[in-house]
């Protein structure tokens, strides 16, 4: 039912930016985030799959995320090509008609994904399962092995600032910049994806193992050293190096792209093992909400350092303080670490006590997940 709806709220809204070509801005506000909600709420129950399989079967929790990861990775790398041709061959309203496509392959999703449905269920039934949930969300929030984890992955992305609104138009300077194109930004910025591709892959086959806290320790360190890079190339000493800017940026992004892949495949694998049993998909939900506050505390953050240093599209001269304050930044979540718990992917991490909410579950409904048959059919191998 969730997928149907999303995709029918994703179809509307692409429609409606398709076929009216002099919609308000107010509705075309409504209508791109409408079809953001869609997304959104498809995002969800996957994610409410994935959480309640990898409680189910903790082995196999870094392995799911790792194929959301390389799912999403490879989707973003074909949206990033086909986009410009699109744009540039159908323009902008053809482009949101081609969108009403994706948004309908989620309706198929619905016929699909089996959801066991409650029949005969009374209002006061219903009531019930919302007030326990809530209770079992609270307490398990209250428990330090739960908020922990959650303030440190906050704190680590809000302090990731983000500056790449002053660096976009750095690249596209003419004066001290490398004077790109913009169709060339997006370009380097499609191939750079691959970086991200790479992260997954590197995490599946070779870092999936090892403690949250180590993992988060390493990758935490080379994302902020890797941060470094922008100084080398905004001071051009690539250029007395003899490597060329674009060649430069491309190999710069990709590994922006790959060390916070790497740093956010293990978040991801943790916050599947916080939620408690049969709210799932809520506190999941409830998790990835928290993440995305610390993501735009890192826009706004971004957005306060280039205009206190008085960066804007044509004034590039502090624009070097702007990446090193944003480097010292990205480390400091370092000192933090003591708020993830020791543990890796097989170990259990919530307490016992919250393990299962008293929200009432037929056991044999997660039966009929789709993810879970293929579960099965992976550990009878």
């Amino acid at each position: 039912m969730f997928s149907h709806f999303s995709g029918f709220i994703g179809v509307i809204a692409m429609l409606l930016l398709s076929l009216h070509e002099n919609l308000h801005l107010v509705l075309a506000l409504l209508a791109l985030t409408a079809g953001s909600a869609g997304g959104a709420i498809a995002d969800v129950t996957i994610d409410a799959c994935v959480a309640q399989n990898s409680i189910s079967q903790p082995s196999l929790a870094a392995d799911m995320q790792s194929l959301c990861a390389f799912s999403l990775s490879v989707g973003s790398l074909i949206g990033y090509f086909i986009s410009g041709i699109f744009v540039h061959f159908l323009g902008p309203m053809g482009v949101f008609g081609l969108m009403t496509i994706p948004a309908g392959l989620v309706i198929s999703v619905g016929f699909l994904l089996y959801e066991p449905r409650m029949h005969n269920t009374s209002y006061t039934q219903v009531k019930q399962n919302f007030i326990d949930a809530g209770k079992a969300m609270w307490t398990t929030l209250r428990s330090e092995d739960v908020w922990g984890p959650c303030l440190y992955m906050y704190l680590s992305l809000a302090l990731s600032l983000d500056i790449r609104e002053g660096m976009f138009y750095w690249y596209t300077d003419s004066k001290g910049g490398p004077s790109f194109s913009q169709e060339s930004v997006g370009f380097i910025f499609s191939i750079s994806s691959v970086g991200a591709l790479l992260g997954a892959i590197l995490y599946q086959y070779a870092l999936k193992d090892y403690a949250f806290r180590n993992l988060l320790f390493w990758t935490q360190l080379i994302y902020g050293l890797s941060g470094m890079l922008d100084l080398i190339l905004v001071s051009r000493l690539n250029l007395k190096f003899g490597i060329p800017d674009y060649f430069f940026v491309v190999i710069v992004e990709s590994i922006a792209k790959m060390t916070n892949r790497l740093k956010w495949m293990p978040m991801l694998v943790l916050s599947s093992k916080l939620c408690p049993s049969g709210i799932e998909g809520t506190f999941f939900a409830l998790l990835m909400s928290i993440d995305n506050v610390g993501l735009l505390s890192a826009s706004w953050g971004g957005g306060f350092v280039l205009h206190m240093l008085r960066i804007t599209r044509t004034k590039f001269d502090n624009i070097w303080l702007a990446i090193l304050i944003r480097n010292i930044l990205r480390i400091a979540p370092l000192w933090l670490l003591f708020l993830v718990p020791r543990a890796d992917r097989s170990s259990s991490i919530l307490p016992c006590k919250s393990m299962n909410s008293e929200v009432a579950i037929d056991p044999s409904d997660t039966k009929n997940v789709e993810l879970v048959s293929l579960v099965h059919s992976v550990d009878g191998k």
